[in-house]
């Protein structure tokens, strides 16, 4: 199977698709703030407020898992187009009538949203792997590209969780979202018109069946990125604001303020993590298992400082931000490795499987989350978010030592 598109495609359109990414992942972020805001103002219970999600989360298994598969019959521009101006949709679904804005009636729009979101992501982070240049040091540039793509788009959908906060109290629900529909779909026309007709498809058209990848680098490092992202959300999605809240005693915009620069500040790490991993000339599958032992250690860190009676807010700020940084490393490690894993024209369905992993991943922990936090307390989320993360370093210790075997 070849691919239509050259080998090189350029920066130019590196900087195009990060562009177009990043103003995507601004209303990502901005949506999730106004949402949980706005209903949470209206009355709605937080049971109720996180079920608004959960067809957000659900539909980006489902688009992960075929969204390659349509991207190599009809290239990676339409389908990070599409992506795009379902975003587009989506807002303008929830800029109505108040009176409209039932709970299955948002949750239909945020369904939209998750899959905006996951075609969005699919097709940039496999586009970085047909633009960046080959020959001598492209295993390097590969990392360092899709790290900053990563990381960047972190960072600013914890913008986007201010920006959404502030627009909301400035404008109000419905003039934000339709702002920011409008905003969104003269950068996508933009982008349609930019970006390179045939980028990512196929000339061979690959089967429905074939978006199981039958690699064994590949399965593996998705296995461990479903633990990976569940070992996160099973305390950070329930446990870790409710904790904050009733334990440490913080107000709901002092948790929001600093979940949204956790997230920030955990984007600037991706970004920078191939010059904190300085020495390495690209991360190997020794370099996911190593970082994920080391961040193992910090979850169960912070529970037995809990349970020892250590201050809270201490242990909580000085285990998040170490979690933090050795997490994020971990995420571009494993985003680089999914790339360098693939050949070109099996990109877009092999980085659309393994993100459907992180997208069952991030389900089943925020799932977990809330069973665990009523079941067993906040250092209940963090022994699963400890198993969760060993499970993801034994599944580690199976890839590749020395790098890609494609």
């Amino acid at each position: 199977m070849t691919t239509t598109n050259e080998p090189t495609l350029g920066y130019r359109v590196y900087i195009i698709i990060t562009l177009a990414y990043w103003a995507f992942t601004l209303t990502d972020g901005a949506i999730h703030m106004l949402v949980v805001l706005h209903f949470h103002n209206l009355g709605f219970s937080p049971i109720a407020i996180a079920f608004l999600f959960l067809f957000y989360e659900i539909f980006g298994i489902i688009t992960n898992g075929v969204g390659g598969w349509i991207a190599t019959r009809i290239g990676l521009n339409r389908t990070m187009v599409i992506g795009g101006f379902l975003q587009v949709f989506a807002l303008g679904m929830l800029a109505v009538d108040p009176s409209w804005l039932t709970v299955a009636y948002v949750m239909t729009a945020m369904a939209l949203s998750g899959i905006a979101k996951d075609l969005n992501k699919m097709s940039a982070k496999a586009g970085v792997k047909l633009v960046t240049p080959q020959g001598a040091n492209a295993e390097s540039r590969l990392f360092k590209s899709v790290a900053l793509l990563t990381g960047s788009k972190n960072t600013l959908k914890g913008v986007g969780f201010f920006l959404g906060g502030l627009l909301l109290q400035l404008y109000g629900f419905q003039v934000t979202l339709a702002a920011l529909s409008s905003i969104l779909f003269v950068v996508y026309l933009v982008t349609w018109w930019a970006l390179p007709g045939s980028m990512g498809m196929t000339k061979t058209k690959a089967k429905i069946s074939q978006i199981f990848s039958n690699s064994r680098e590949i399965n593996l490092l998705s296995a461990a990125r479903f633990f990976l992202f569940g070992s996160r959300d099973v305390w950070f999605v329930v446990g870790l604001p409710v904790f904050l809240q009733t334990v440490v005693g913080w107000n709901h915009v002092k948790v929001g303020s600093f979940l949204a620069l956790w997230v920030i500040c955990y984007g600037f790490v991706q970004a920078g993590a191939p010059l904190l991993l300085k020495g390495k000339w690209h991360p190997t599958g020794a370099t996911a298992r190593n970082v994920a032992f080391l961040l193992a250690t910090f979850p169960a860190g912070i529970a037995l400082a809990l349970l020892q009676g250590y201050d809270p807010t201490i242990s909580i700020i000085a285990g998040l931000a170490a979690f933090g940084i050795v997490f994020a490393i971990n995420s571009s490690v494993h985003s680089y490795l999914i790339l360098s894993y693939s050949d070109n024209d099996k990109v877009a369905m092999n980085v659309g499987f393994y993100y459907s992993a992180n997208a069952a991943g991030r389900l089943t922990g925020t799932l977990l989350s809330g069973w665990a936090f009523q079941t067993y307390g906040f250092t209940g989320c963090l022994w699963w978010s400890t198993g969760f993360v060993l499970s993801a370093a034994l599944l580690s210790l199976l890839l590749p030592k020395q790098g890609a075997s494609t």
